[in-house]
């Protein structure tokens, strides 16, 4: 099928083009709207009007930046790498993934479950709801994804073919090199309005100290290949209830540090954090948060390494090559490797955050400027620690003792 771009105009005509999809709807005249409101694709919501239970999500990526417009090229087969990234999550953790009922790598689609009753974690702390699951949800899905993707689980092979498949997706890495490790950092027309004459980015700009660090952690996003990842692994990126959490949007994904989609789901952590303690919010929300940091860092690196003490035979590992003992401390360095460098990571993504061009509604749609401007001093202040310290970050109790002392 030859692409072309889908509007409220031609969707249904697309839809009842799959036979599996005109099953599902059976024919029934739809109701479409569109609901994306991320940097990159068109989202829509397709229900029949005969029955509103019958629902679906159409997602098409454009040959363009969605958040700048045609102006910024660039090429739909993101499109591609979001559906073998979906299907291969899926494989490793189904219950974490929208059940998929049409891709479509010639039309840049995917067609999936629509999450009715979720709604976008970001916003659902934003307005300080609790999530007693997420941290043993999340923690599962970040440990199984990480490990059963790595050369600690997969032969040499498998780990080569599954580098091979992912990471000519350099379009949107290249996004992340520039966006996440360096156009934030600098003057750039890209930034936003804010950072005009802002005293913190002017601070900011100036700190050659952070530029050198973000150097190196810049050098391995570009360089390891530990793991298949989400690459974008924020709470906009995250569906959940009470009950259910759901993984979306892995269109920057690709074969890279272990600590890139852990560091990148902290720093948003921390940013509501940052943001509930500037609005002066309940003490027990920011202390859930807190407990939810801690949680997820713990109970990933448990689950982690049980995977790991399974697992006999790998790319890595030959069977009788090291003492048990020996094999242990190596582990347990390893880890603690993991650790500081996703506290690296959330520090990018959280420095980035305050003056780059794609910001977060926790801090960026506080409408009291000086509120606004406590919350991005509170974010640097841990952000810029990360970034310099995180060599010697090692443990969950590290991070958590700068979130404190840097908000105290």
């Amino acid at each position: 099928m030859e692409y072309k771009i889908l509007d409220k105009t031609n969707i249904q005509e697309y839809l009842y083009s799959i036979e599996d999809i005109k099953n599902y709807f059976e024919n029934d005249e739809l109701v479409i709207d569109e609901i994306g409101d991320g940097n990159l694709n068109y989202v829509y919501i397709i229900k029949s009007i005969q029955d509103k239970a019958k629902a679906l999500i159409l997602k098409q990526a454009v040959p363009y930046l969605r958040c700048v417009g045609e102006e910024y090229p660039l090429s739909r087969e993101r499109m591609t790498f979001e559906i073998r990234a979906l299907k291969k999550f899926y494989e490793n953790t189904s219950e974490f993934i929208p059940k998929l009922y049409d891709t479509n790598e010639e039309m840049s689609t995917v067609i999936m479950q629509f999450l009715s009753d979720h709604i976008i974690m970001r916003y659902g702390m934003i307005n300080k709801i609790i999530y007693p699951n997420f941290s043993e949800h999340i923690s599962t899905y970040l440990a199984n994804n990480l490990f059963n993707t790595s050369s600690l689980k997969l032969d040499s092979t498998s780990k080569r073919k599954l580098v091979d498949e992912f990471n000519s997706n350099t379009e949107l890495c290249k996004l992340t090199e520039d966006f996440v490790f360096t156009f934030a950092f600098m003057e750039n027309e890209t930034n936003d309005i804010y950072s005009n004459g802002h005293v913190e980015f002017e601070k900011l700009i100036s700190d050659n100290a952070f530029k050198k660090e973000v150097l190196s952690l810049k050098y391995k996003f570009m360089t390891k290949n530990d793991a298949l990842l989400h690459g974008d692994l924020h709470t906009g990126s995250i569906m959940l209830n009470q009950n259910d959490t759901y993984v979306i949007d892995p269109e920057f994904s690709f074969v890279g540090p272990f600590g890139f989609d852990i560091g990148a789901l902290l720093g948003n952590l921390i940013m509501s954090y940052t943001s509930h303690t500037a609005l002066k919010s309940d003490e027990n929300y920011k202390q859930w948060i807190l407990d939810t940091i801690e949680e997820v860092l713990e109970k990933f690196e448990s689950k982690f390494l049980k995977l790991w003490d399974e697992s006999t035979e790998s790319a890595l590992l030959t069977p009788n090559f090291i003492d048990d003992s020996y094999l242990s401390k190596y582990k347990q360095e390893f880890m603690k490797d993991i650790m500081s460098e996703s506290a690296g990571f959330a520090g990018c993504k959280m420095t980035r955050r305050m003056f780059g061009i794609a910001g977060v509604a926790d801090i960026r749609e506080i409408e009291d400027l000086q509120v606004r401007d406590i919350a991005i001093r509170l974010t640097l202040n841990i952000s810029k620690r990360f970034v310099k310290e995180h060599k010697n970050i090692k443990t969950k109790e590290d991070i958590l003792n700068i979130i404190k002392e840097e908000t105290k």
